[in-house]
């Protein structure tokens, strides 16, 4: 399909440039994709739309300070190094480096007091380089020590608190963005969303370029993703093959929870425990296997993930919603607000797309 058909207008004031200081009280479009009904809530009121049952599946990963600037040694010039995934090989990591042309095998650099230093093993297009790291101690804490949380570039200015960039429930360490559709909820959500019957489940996506990628080609079935770790363990493979045999819905905190649900289940047929890398990229024209309800922030347009969304209620009704969403003017983005979209959906209905 033509990039084009997934762009729209986007006021630049309407990006959302800071964290709302309480969560759950950022705006939520709720979307039944079936009767093609929009409702203006506040995201507190999702508990109206959850009902015992439901199985909420979000993705536990953790962001790591995953950006440093340093300095190379050869030449003494500034260079730019973010860390994407971790690689089987020792303290080696795939890295989106700045001023990449200058940076080949055997280039070094030093962060901060040169207690951290990375040398480039492999060289790969695009700026990506595998770069193994030399440093004393601990490495998350070296990092926490002289990195900074790798703010996507539409947010201005750095944050002073890193858990503004957290969701509460992080906990594996491994990220180089955030699971967005995350940030609304507070732990007391929660609590309050268990004791209604609704299940939780912990899913892991590590975020590294896959899932932000620009789309740079004319036609989106030329796109290649870059490929991310995933995994489900057996006890949340066991409760998702349960909800699924017995109907009940799960619900995709964000669009790395999809994807890595998807990836698994389309793999499998059915969800097992499973590590794996995925390079998933779901477009309209996909039918989805394993999601029937879906919390998601508002995208970049021309993204992949707006095109997620559109596989997940059609095309021209993603941008009649995002429209809508721009003329209410809601907050776009990792700091903006969220969608909820349910109910049941034609896959074959191909004007949608």
């Amino acid at each position: 399909m033509d990039i084009n058909l997934f762009d729209f207008e986007l006021p630049e004031r309407l990006i959302a440039q800071s964290p709302m200081k309480q969560r759950d009280m950022a705006r939520l479009m709720v979307i039944d994709r079936e009767h093609k009904t929009i409702e203006h809530k506040l995201f507190k009121d999702i508990v109206d739309y959850l009902k015992p049952g439901d199985v909420l599946v979000r993705n536990n990963t953790k962001v790591i300070p995953a950006r440093l600037i340093g300095t190379k040694e050869d030449t003494g010039g500034h260079c730019e190094v973010l860390l994407l995934k971790q690689l089987e090989e020792a303290d080696t990591w795939e890295c989106l480096v700045g001023n990449a042309k200058s940076v080949h095998p055997g280039s070094s650099v030093t962060f901060g007091d040169g207690s951290l230093r990375c040398t480039c093993v492999k060289e790969l297009p695009e700026g990506i380089r595998h770069m193994k790291f030399h440093y004393t101690g601990i490495f998350l804490e070296v990092l926490e020590r002289l990195g900074k949380m790798p703010l996507p570039p539409y947010i201005k200015k750095q944050i002073t608190d890193n858990d503004d960039y957290q969701t509460v429930y992080a906990k594996v360490p491994g990220s180089a963005a955030a699971p967005t559709a995350g940030f609304h909820f507070t732990p007391e959500l929660f609590d309050k969303l268990k004791g209604m019957g609704v299940e939780v489940v912990d899913v892991t996506l590590n975020i590294g370029l896959g899932t932000f990628r620009p789309v740079k080609v004319q036609d989106t079935k030329d796109h290649v993703m870059h490929s991310e770790l995933c995994e489900i363990d057996e006890d949340a493979a066991k409760r998702l093959n349960l909800a699924k045999k017995e109907g009940r819905r799960i619900i995709a905190i964000g669009t790395t929870s999809v994807r890595t649900l998807e990836s698994i289940y389309g793999k499998y047929g059915r969800f097992e425990a499973a590590k794996m890398d995925t390079s998933i990229f779901i477009s309209p024209g996909y039918h989805y296997q394993a999601v029937d309800a879906l919390i998601t922030n508002f995208h970049l347009p021309k993204s992949t993930l707006v095109m997620l969304v559109s596989a997940f209620m059609g095309r021209k009704w993603t941008l009649h919603c995002y429209e809508e969403a721009v003329k209410e003017e809601y907050r776009f983005f990792s700091f903006g607000d969220a969608m909820f979209i349910y109910g049941d959906y034609n896959y074959d209905v191909v004007d949608n797309w």
